[in-house]
């Protein structure tokens, strides 16, 4: 790990640290103790998908998506893998270059114990991990006071306290403007308890969030480092 890239989160926040996150610019969580590396909506074949509905997108992405994946656990040398959900988009992603991609990838990582809680693309995808050694689950995923689920919790009181739930399904963005320029750059969210990942995938779109209007919330900007919103 890195302390110039990665951002420090102990938790809870205002008590005696039960966990401690790094956020990584590759838009990971990693949990040291368990060796964990956390990643949401991957949605691996997406670009496979859209030139198979008639769209002209570039080729390339699952494998790129996959090397930075790998740069990630390489970097944190983690021994395991949970992915939040819609590790696939669709039908469509069953495509021969996905698959021949996802077979590289495991190769490369033969040890490495991978779980997938099902987002909700994973239903409607069919399920393909098994044939990668890869464990798909309905969730939630539960470690100590670490909780993760895909779609986050709707409510504070959906959770125990001192529990830090990861979810994903939202992907995060924020605006970032000055006088003459503005930017839409991925986030790590935390809200009640909730820390939302951004999406990890290509072509993945996001959701705006104002940090003026989450005023007890923290955001975490993703680019070449991962840094602390100012307030």
């Amino acid at each position: 790990m890195d302390p110039r890239l990665d951002h420090t989160l102990d938790w809870p926040r205002d008590s005696p640290t039960q966990l401690r996150l790094q956020l990584m610019p590759e838009r990971a969580a990693f949990e040291p103790e368990s060796r964990t590396l956390f990643v949401a909506d991957v949605h691996l074949g997406r670009a496979a998908v859209f030139r198979a509905r008639g769209l002209p997108v570039p080729q390339g992405t699952t494998t790129g998506t996959l090397a930075r994946l790998s740069q990630a656990l390489d970097r944190c040398q983690a021994r395991h893998l949970v992915v939040l959900g819609d590790f696939l988009h669709a039908k469509e992603s069953h495509a021969s270059s996905t698959l021949a991609a996802l077979s590289n990838w495991r190769q490369r990582h033969p040890h490495l114990h991978c779980l997938v809680i099902e987002g909700n693309h994973d239903l409607h995808a069919g399920q393909v991990q098994a044939s990668f050694s890869i464990q798909s689950i309905t969730g939630p995923y539960v470690h100590g006071c670490l909780r993760g689920v895909h779609h986050p919790p709707e409510q504070q009181g959906d959770q125990a306290k001192d529990t830090l739930t990861l979810a994903g399904h939202v992907h995060p963005v924020v605006h970032l403007r000055s006088r003459t320029d503005r930017l839409r750059l991925p986030i790590f969210w935390l809200h009640q308890g909730v820390l939302t990942l951004p999406a990890f995938g290509e072509f993945t779109g996001g959701f705006a969030i104002n940090p003026a209007a989450q005023r007890d919330g923290e955001v975490f900007v993703v680019g070449e480092q991962v840094l602390p919103l100012a307030g």
